[in-house]
């Protein structure tokens, strides 16, 4: 797999990404971590939520991203590519800061 574009600035293929999820979204995951194939970040949240259901969707939401130890901030998760390998962090709001 790559992480080549194809056209409209898509990637060629689909990436295979590991997700962690951390705190509530661990707990409403079900799981610590998973591989999740998907070519932006908005995709990969597409199948997450498909795949897991109950308070996760809504939870996804509200969580903050890394990928590969980079904030996505307030960038549109469509345009956020992924590559093949990556890691994806979901960071839930928490209190404390």
């Amino acid at each position: 797999m790559t992480d080549e574009t194809a056209g409209a600035g898509r990637p060629a293929s689909i990436a295979r990404v590991t997700v962690r999820y951390w705190a509530a979204a661990r707990d409403a995951a079900g799981v610590s971590q998973e591989e999740i194939g998907a070519d932006t970040l908005a995709a990969l949240l597409d199948v997450v939520a498909a795949r897991h259901g109950g308070t996760l969707p809504a939870l996804l939401r509200r969580c903050s991203y890394l990928v590969d130890d980079q904030p996505v901030g307030r960038r549109d998760p469509a345009g956020v590519i992924l590559r093949d390998g990556c890691v994806v962090e979901a960071l839930p709001p928490f209190a404390g800061g």
